[in-house]
């Protein structure tokens, strides 16, 4: 306490002694740990947990930050906050950095747990640390382990047979962003494409509830839910049995526009399709061609922007309603784990399908036009009316019995038709696919499961959980260590009591980042979670980028109706409430090179060159004073150099002016340009501040306020205090408006810069717009606020704990008002008024004023509109 002390009574605004001594009380006692207390409503407070990379980045400040100014918000409105951290520390960059740094990557991923815990600390988050774990820890693995060995047991884990992109030099899978340009992103290898068993949840059983649940939670983005509903992908759609000439069993494919069957002139089908492998058996040349299928990546992100290409098969499907025969082609673009691998080419109205049939000569014809269309050859305008399903012109034709049946009753027709014959039937199809959990990567957490030659694939008895990862390796990267140690993988078979294997595959990292919310709720529980899980849950504001719209929320939901299902929870969503906040982005700098490549430099090494007006004319690089290229404002990255380090901005500004800023520049949800200028401008404000919180305690004591007796100018800033009370409230609360909240007390702060009144109720007055603004501050900048708050008078040093100021609604009460006079719409003056002045009296006093009289001069004046408290507008003539 005596260092605040110490620092309060100074002039001067020391950020690193405020700070410290801010951090040293917190600690001491213990002011963020929490308990449950169901006698007080709960806020569950979280943000998106961190990579252990080894330093934060600017975005970590902001999304922290954000998280930060809720939380102690809502903490000072009375609400028991759960704020918590912990880290995402298995995957694939702990084994790149251990690659390059030549060491193990548990090593390299705690000593960088342990540097950037120290940084979150130092900018003073309201964390719970007490809860705080590492993903990659047994004791926090184990038990999902524990609930992936139950999922087995119920049928919602099983094991197939996928295709991956497999790197033949290092031995691995790679995932779809490691295949570069065909090979692998650090051996150059061609890729192949190799069908290996891989380990799956049935995410599809949850198809519908994933999709209907977006329905109940409005607290989260738009664009997020239309991304997962996208992603989830519906569709009612009818599965068409083509017979094969000279097969026993039929080609099946889905379609959700059967009204297009009889466009069909050949049929695509995926290099792994058994039809193909048969067919190549007896033709050396598709037989090659499979072979260089199998090179490449298996993205549909790539499947969509490669040359289509393609080789028949010599085989011909029966069309199920023409009897006619259309080939059956292989095509790199189908792939075997999407749905049957196979799918009707309908070129005259998909443009995938017609690229296909123009280069390889395939009949092209259309089965869909408009009312009145003359037939003429346009594929574009094919494309238009097939896209547009839903338009009352569009119809059916060349197409026998279907001919001018719209969408629908086409759809109806021809189900029922194919139906009816035993060629096919309806269906719900989802383009979500069966979350593949296997990675056959070493820094992940081991599948518990046992591989007998005789019992099959079986789960770790629950008793000899966790299969613990082993730490202490040698690690080159060509294989896992796990997968190199046959000591390792020995076991015994927990069902005939044989030797056995275990699995050397490892979870994908979004196992660990798919319950981990929850687990923050039950520290040391003996399971998952335990009942304290109910108290918290669901997150009430959960806090991230966009991009994990998809993946990530996807499977942080369809993880939380497995633990309701298991009965360890009681909602049905994870979070209520969701921000996702937007990019920090910096200017780039850069000079050429003679060979046309960039050597990028980091702002913080270049002088920028202005004109006497401010405007930017060039820069330098301060080492040489030679000039450097400015590039673009691009997301804070490596590639570009133009990151700043948060280390280095809180060492030169502290950490109450780094989240000012980070708060200040731009609404939450929008990308946020990086300014040291700006930063430089908080700090200007806090020291100002400051200085008005030190100078108003070094003079006489003051009365408390009394409004009967406050002057006019007093009432004038009181008023302006409450009114800022109610949008500061509003901002934080409900909008998450944080940079319109720190402008309204910026606008606050001048004021009381102006305010000279050294009278009792002047200081009084000055006196509760200060405490006032040290509470609306706190959530923002809690160091300074702490100090302040004891500066002026209290002892109760942790600010979170103090009520949110309430709004005196008689403060707001004006004596007078400003009215805006316009003649005939525009603005010709403004009037002061009495609060109850009549329309009359309004309007004889907007006459009145010079300017009004001088444009109504000559004129006659034909309607007067007063609107209470707003305007007056003269309407003449």
């Amino acid at each position: 306490m005596q260092d605040n002390q110490d620092q309060g009574s100074s002039n001067d605004y020391n950020p690193q002694a405020v700070e410290s001594a801010a951090q040293q009380y917190w600690n001491a006692q213990r002011a963020y740990e929490v308990k449950e207390d169901p006698s007080r409503p709960k806020f569950y407070c979280l943000a998106m947990l961190p990579y252990p990379s080894g330093a934060l980045h600017m975005g970590h400040v902001r999304n922290y930050t954000i998280g930060d100014v809720i939380s102690r918000y809502q903490r000072m409105t009375g609400k028991n906050v759960l704020q918590p951290m912990g880290w995402d520390a298995f995957g694939l960059p702990a084994e790149n950095a251990a690659i390059k740094n030549n060491t193990a990557p548990a090593k390299w991923t705690y000593k960088n747990i342990d540097h950037m815990r120290e940084q979150l600390k130092s900018l003073g988050y309201a964390i719970d640390w007490s809860r705080e774990f590492a993903t990659c820890r047994p004791e926090y693995y184990r038990w999902e382990q524990l609930m992936f060995t139950r999922l087995m047991k119920k049928g919602l884990a099983y094991r197939k047979n996928a295709v991956v992109n497999w790197d033949p030099v290092d031995h691995t899978v790679l995932a779809n962003e490691q295949v570069i340009d065909g090979r692998g992103w650090r051996s150059g290898a061609l890729v192949e494409k190799r069908e290996i068993p891989q380990w799956f949840l049935k995410i599809t059983d949850y198809a519908q509830e994933l999709l209907d649940g977006l329905d109940t939670l409005p607290g989260w983005p738009d664009a997020v839910k239309t991304m997962q509903r996208n992603w989830i992908g519906r569709s009612e759609g009818v599965d068409i049995h083509f017979a094969v000439e000279g097969e026993v069993e039929p080609l099946t494919v889905f379609t959700t526009r059967p009204d297009t069957l009889m466009g069909v002139t050949f049929v695509s089908i995926a290099g792994e399709h058994p039809l193909a492998q048969k067919a190549a058996g007896s033709n050396p040349q598709l037989a090659a061609f499979l072979d260089e299928l199998r090179h490449g990546g298996v993205s549909e992100a790539e499947l969509e922007t490669q040359e289509k290409r393609g080789m028949p098969t010599g085989l011909f499907a029966i069309h199920p309603v023409s009897g006619d025969k259309v080939p059956v082609w292989v095509a790199n673009f189908v792939l075997m784990g999407y749905g049957t691998g196979a799918v009707m080419a309908v070129p005259g109205h998909d443009e995938r399908d017609f690229e296909f049939a123009h280069k390889y000569n395939l009949p092209i014809k259309q089965v869909i036009a408009v009312s009145g269309d003359d037939a003429t050859y346009d594929p574009q305008h094919w494309k238009e009316w097939y896209s547009d399903k839903t338009r009352a012109d569009m119809r059916v034709v060349n197409s026998g019995d279907m001919d001018g049946k719209n969408y629908r009753d086409a759809f109806d027709f021809i189900a029922g038709q194919l139906e009816a014959a035993g060629n096919g039937h309806r269906r719900v199809n989802w383009r979500l696919r069966d979350w593949g959990v296997s990675r056959q990567r070493y820094w992940g957490c081991p599948i518990p499961v046992i591989y007998c030659q005789h019992c099959g694939a079986l789960p770790v008895p629950e008793d000899q959980l966790p299969v613990v990862l082993p730490e202490d390796v040698a690690f080159s990267g060509v294989q896992s260590p796990i997968k190199a140690d046959p000591e390792w993988r020995k076991t015994v078979c927990p069902q005939c009591g044989g030797a056995a294997e275990r699995e050397t595959d490892t979870f994908d990292t979004f196992m660990e980042s798919s319950w981990y919310y929850a687990r923050y709720t039950s520290p040391g529980a003996n399971g998952l979670v335990d009942e304290r899980a109910n108290y918290w849950l669901p997150v009430d504001q959960y806090i991230g980028g966009i991009e994990h719209a998809i993946l990530h929320l996807l499977y942080f939901r369809f993880y939380h109706k497995l633990m309701r299902d298991a009965g360890l929870v009681k909602s049905d969503e994870p979070a209520t409430n969701l921000l996702c906040q937007g990019m920090v982005i910096a200017e780039t700098f850069y000079r050429e090179n003679a060979n046309g490549s960039k050597d990028w430099i980091n702002p913080a090494d270049v002088e920028i060159q202005r004109d006497e007006k401010a405007r930017v004319i060039g820069a330098v690089l301060k080492a040489d004073g030679m000039p450097v290229l400015i590039g673009g404002t691009e997301k804070m990255s490596k590639s570009k150099n133009n990151g700043v380090d948060p280390q280095v901005m809180v060492e030169k500004f502290g950490a109450d002016t780094v989240r000012l800023f980070s708060m200040f520049a731009a609404p939450p949800e929008q990308s946020l340009e990086w300014s040291e200028a700006g930063v430089e401008g908080m700090a200007r404000f806090l020291r100002r501040f400051w200085r008005e919180v030190i100078t108003h305690v070094g003079q006489p004591d003051h009365p408390e306020v009394d409004p009967a007796a406050l002057d006019a100018g007093q009432k004038a800033l009181r008023r302006q205090l409450h009114e800022t009370i109610q949008k500061v409230s509003d901002d934080f609360g409900r909008r998450h408006a944080f940079n319109t909240a720190i402008a309204s007390l910026m606008e606050l702060l001048n004021a009381l810069g102006k305010f000279t009144d050294q009278s009792d109720q002047g200081r009084a007055v000055r006196h509760e717009a200060l405490e006032t603004m040290v509470l609306l501050l706190n959530p923002v900048v809690p160091h300074v606020s702490h100090t302040l708050w004891q500066a002026l008078g209290h002892s109760q040093a942790v600010l979170d704990d103090q009520p949110w100021p309430k709004v005196d609604s008689a403060a707001l009460v004006r004596d007078t008002l400003t009215l805006a006079v316009q003649v005939n719409g525009k603005l010709r003056g403004t009037i002061e008024v009495s609060a109850n002045a009549s329309k009359e009296e309004a309007e004889a006093l907007a006459r009145a004023q010079p300017n009004v009289a001088a444009f109504l001069e000559g004129q006659t004046v034909r309607k007067v509109i007063v609107v209470p408290g707003k305007i007056v507008n003269i309407v003449a003539g």
